[in-house]
């Protein structure tokens, strides 16, 4: 199981696309929110379908629990906010958990498991793509016996982030027209992103298969990067190659991803290029805030020098 984290707004959704375009990949979304948007809310798929419509997550549904079951949906979510939250990693990270919060994670671990089963068989292909993004789910899942973790840690400079997520975003998937993606200040992000990029580096200290990946050294060299995650993955690296036009281009396909940025229902050629326009748009004074609340990572992931890719490892 690939696992895309990193705060929202980092391009995990784009790297998801390009890379649920290899052979043995499926891509299927950030799955943490499939209890709440897919089950309950049924929201639209990535392939234009309603959730409750969709013949491949009806399909995974029936595999994995006979069928959808709203009860299933309501005690996950219940489950996520005893569990599955951010303020829980450390917790997560002991040798020992109490008794009732290992139970309760145990449930919840073992529910996603067969998730991820359903959707392998499902699809006939044997790596799945969460890019649930979350820290806390990846710290739940290392617990799972019957999971392969391999987490892809994907970083963009925090002052990318922070712009990214003060702009006005609607969620198409949505039902209603003026629901718009959430928003936060910069130094709301700048917290965020400190954090979530510290916990996945606990993540890797405590074993898990981590792998590094900056979203501006993806963007420019994106064949490459893709090979290095297939190599990850355990995929044939011959296969990397897979759904590109040139260097820079890939074709995507239809994909049932039950959520994630706009770009998932997406088709055709992308022209992958490096966003860099909060350069010109983020104000000084936000631009000097942000660099300070995240400076001693900015300065670790190399995007305080002019020149280098970072350390990717």
């Amino acid at each position: 199981m690939l696992f895309l984290g990193g705060l929202g707004r980092s391009g995990t959704t784009v790297l998801e696309r390009v890379l649920g375009e290899l052979p043995g990949t499926c891509s299927a979304g950030e799955l943490v929110h499939l209890w709440q948007r897919g089950v309950l809310d049924d929201e639209t798929c990535g392939c234009g379908q309603s959730f409750s419509r969709c013949a491949f997550w009806t399909a995974v549904g029936d595999r994995a629990f006979g069928g959808w079951d709203r009860t299933l949906a309501t005690r996950m979510r219940v489950l996520q906010r005893r569990v599955d939250r951010t303020r829980h990693v450390p917790l997560l990270a002991l040798p020992r958990l109490p008794r009732r919060r290992r139970a309760w994670l145990d449930e919840y671990v073992s529910t996603f498991t067969r998730l991820y089963q359903a959707i392998a068989e499902v699809s006939g292909r044997p790596v799945v793509i969460d890019s649930s993004k979350h820290s806390s789910l990846a710290s739940c899942l290392r617990h799972g016996p019957q999971v392969d973790l391999r987490v892809v840690h994907v970083v963009r400079d925090s002052r990318g982030v922070a712009f990214s997520w003060t702009k006005q975003v609607r969620r198409p998937e949505s039902v209603a027209a003026e629901d718009l993606m959430t928003r936060y200040s910069p130094a709301r992000s700048s917290v965020l992103w400190v954090g979530h990029n510290v916990f996945f580096a606990l993540l890797r200290r405590l074993g898990t298969p981590t792998l590094r990946l900056r979203y501006e050294d993806f963007v420019a060299e994106p064949r490459a990067h893709v090979a290095q995650v297939a190599d990850f993955a355990g995929l044939p690296a011959g296969e990397a190659a897979a759904g590109f036009a040139d260097e820079s281009t890939v074709l995507l396909t239809p994909s049932h991803t039950v959520a994630g940025n706009p770009v998932r229902f997406r088709n055709g050629p992308l022209t992958l290029r490096r966003d860099d326009v909060w350069r010109q748009q983020l104000p000084r004074r936000r631009r000097t805030l942000v660099t300070l609340l995240t400076f001693p990572l900015l300065a670790r992931y190399g995007y305080l020098r002019r020149t280098g890719h970072g350390d990717t490892r």
